[in-house]
């Protein structure tokens, strides 16, 4: 049978039948791929509880028929232990995750996307969960999957913003006023603060010390982001839920 080797986080896992799983992992070489985890709700030796989100792990799979490949087993590489001891952090994984999950497609390889959610998750275990971080690594996650939106320029006619601007989810960017008139329905008022916050935190990325102080800028900025992103994927990302549940910033 075609067994491969591949490093791997998990994304998340549901329940099947009484004793299996089906994982979903992002992986380095692979992309995102599902995988049928025979006898891991029931077996301590066998998975040793290393199937949780979060966990980078390097999995042995085969090939099945169909899409769902069969895990025969894996190691721990990072079980990140120190992002679960807070709820926060635990919360941002979480959001981090998803993104991920959404932005990629089944077995198409995207080692950026793989490589900026291990050191994200890493760097968790140390760093308090910052909104400022979470926002740097979505608009990071999105270049990454080729779709960065623009804040600089119009996504209409390439002018130049220096102050304020309509941000156009459906158009990919900011539209400046002459192009105001050819915005979809959505769009959303961005002042200059605003812009020039997402803007620092786009250039910087995550865990790079940029700090918005004034919480009503960074929600304005996390609105933006977050438009554009349900735009992409077509959805709201049930994550954001989470995080307004436990009374983070959304």
């Amino acid at each position: 049978m075609n067994e491969r080797s591949s490093e791997a986080i998990v994304l998340g896992s549901v329940d099947y039948g009484e004793s299996d799983r089906i994982v979903t992992f992002l992986t380095r070489d692979r992309g995102r791929l599902s995988a049928f985890a025979a006898g891991a709700r029931k077996s301590k030796r066998r998975f040793a509880g290393v199937l949780e989100p979060f966990t980078r792990l390097e999995v042995r799979l085969q090939e099945r028929r169909g899409e769902l490949l069969f895990l025969a087993s894996c190691s721990l590489h990072d079980g990140h232990a120190g992002l679960r001891e807070d709820l926060g952090r635990i919360a941002h994984a979480g959001h981090a995750a998803e993104l991920c999950r959404e932005l990629c497609r089944d077995r198409e390889p995207h080692e950026e996307l793989f490589d900026l959610l291990a050191v994200y998750l890493r760097a968790l275990c140390g760093e308090p969960a910052r909104p400022e971080d979470l926002l740097a690594f979505e608009l990071a996650a999105l270049r990454h999957a080729g779709v960065s939106p623009r804040f600089t320029d119009c996504a209409l006619c390439g002018a130049g913003a220096d102050g304020g601007a309509l941000f156009d989810p459906a158009h990919g960017g900011i539209v400046c006023g002459a192009c105001a008139g050819q915005a979809q329905p959505g769009s959303i008022r961005a002042d200059a603060q605003t812009l020039e916050a997402v803007r620092a935190l786009q250039a910087a990325g995550p865990f790079a010390g940029v700090a918005v102080d004034d919480p009503r800028t960074r929600r304005a900025a996390s609105g933006l982001v977050r438009s554009f992103t349900r735009e992409i994927v077509g959805k709201p990302l049930r994550s954001l839920d989470f995080l307004a549940q436990v009374g983070l910033e959304a």
